[in-house]
């Protein structure tokens, strides 16, 4: 099987191309025509030799994989599921909005975490994604959306891709290693260049992780919290039972400090009964505070799923919720339901697909 040369460094690129009898500086070229223009063959890369790309198709591939649905909601939303080449498949979500365009990809192929609220942990856990494969979703994202035309063009100038989400499938610091060398490349001024502070990390709360990714990768940090007390976390997400809120807050502190206090999301999905008071929203306040944990709190409507033993809170209850956490001059944006049609949430147009 011809080795795919995406996911490699620079310098790996550079010992790929000695391997076969070629000059290492060919890897800066290459390296352009893949992450800057975005070519699917290496006959499109026009400034390399005949010889070259000849040897370059003998050896290696820049494929992407397979996409097996490609959805559109009325609202804009578009969802695909792609497969690679063991089969196993994936989902991507790209949100349009007037200020920005969020695109959204997954770490791993299942997932490991088990919170009862999510589509994705009724799955089980597969594999982890390979840093090829997590780059992947990204040029996919581009290739369908044409943002390789975009790529020159200021944000709100026709760029449609702003931000890049990893949010979907899995636990992305599971897969650390993976996705701190993905990211790297995908922010790699040569390349891509998509700024890191445009790049959202979000962990349902793996601590140590938390605490070296301030060292390894500066993007934004958002945590699955969903709780604000250690009992109500228990009763639905199994990760609660190894690491409590305290610790996860301790990290947060740091993380800030280490990222010249870059603010920190705390996703909160709103359960009827479970973790909708007045009680919990004051509670998460006094966390922050107690803290000093530079927040904004993401109020997210829970999607009902097939199977799923949990209703999603009252939007009015919803409101005033967000009332009690912003008159504390925290910002608190309800999250808007997108691509309800196309099955947006994550995991639930791979669960569909079984």
């Amino acid at each position: 099987m011809k080795k795919n040369l995406i996911g490699l460094t620079q310098s790996e690129l550079k010992e790929e191309l000695e391997t076969i009898g070629e000059k290492a500086f060919r890897a800066k070229q290459i390296w352009s025509w893949i992450y800057y223009f975005g070519v699917k063959s290496f006959e499109e890369m026009y400034d390399l030799s005949k010889n070259l790309r000849e040897k370059l198709n003998e050896n290696y591939t820049i494929e992407r994989p397979k996409i097996v649905k490609d959805l559109l909601s009325k609202d804009g939303t578009r969802k695909w599921l792609i497969e690679f080449v063991d089969g196993k498949q994936v989902e991507m979500v790209y949100i349009p909005e007037e200020d920005r365009g969020t695109f959204c990809i997954s770490s791993q192929i299942g997932c490991a975490m088990g919170c009862k609220f999510c589509n994705t942990g009724t799955q089980g856990f597969c594999r982890d994604m390979s840093v090829e494969e997590i780059i992947q979703q990204f040029m996919i994202g581009r290739d369908c959306l044409n943002e390789w035309e975009n790529v020159s063009r200021s944000i709100g100038g026709g760029r449609k891709i702003t931000n890049l989400v990893i949010m979907g499938m899995g636990e992305p610091l599971m897969n650390y290693d993976n996705i701190v060398k993905a990211m790297n490349i995908i922010s790699d001024p040569a390349g891509i260049a998509f700024s890191k502070r445009r790049i959202t990390l979000s962990t349902c709360g793996l601590v140590p992780k938390i605490r070296q990714l301030a060292g390894d990768l500066k993007v934004n940090l958002a945590i699955s919290l969903h709780a604000s007390t250690d009992d109500i976390r228990k009763q639905i997400m199994p990760i609660a039972q190894k690491y409590t809120i305290k610790e996860i807050m301790e990290a947060c502190a740091d993380f800030a400090e280490n990222t010249s206090r870059r603010r920190i999301t705390f996703e909160y999905i709103m359960l009827k009964d479970i973790n909708d008071s007045i009680e919990d929203a004051r509670r998460l306040i006094n966390l922050v505070r107690k803290y000093h944990v530079p927040a904004k709190f993401n109020l997210i409507p829970f999607n009902p799923w097939k199977g799923s033993e949990f209703k999603a809170s009252d939007i009015k209850q919803i409101k005033k919720f967000a009332e009690v956490i912003t008159d504390a001059k925290y910002p608190c944006p309800i999250r808007k339901a997108r691509g309800q049609d196309i099955m947006a949430a994550c995991g639930q147009l791979k669960s569909e697909g079984k």
